[in-house]
């Protein structure tokens, strides 16, 4: 069974650039306030939403692991 993934966007880190809906635009969408959001915060994992995270001007953008809350991104140090 694949791993399954939980997303979160800072919104109040969040400046509207769109690079997560260029790297991930099945699983992003800006708001009215050009703001963040997942289409689905329970998503499978998949290397668009981990590239749109590292790729996150911002760095508001976090994914664990659904169920258990581990961290994906950003990776603990």
């Amino acid at each position: 069974m694949a791993d399954r993934w939980h997303i979160e966007v800072d919104r109040s880190l969040c400046v509207g650039s769109g690079q997560c809906l260029h790297h991930a635009p099945e699983h992003f969408r800006l708001d009215s306030a050009r703001r963040s959001r997942p289409t689905d915060p329970d998503t499978d994992a998949a290397e668009p939403v981990l590239t749109a995270a590292e790729t996150c001007p911002a760095e508001a953008i976090s994914i664990t692991l659904r169920g258990s809350g581990e961290p994906v991104f950003p990776p603990e140090e």
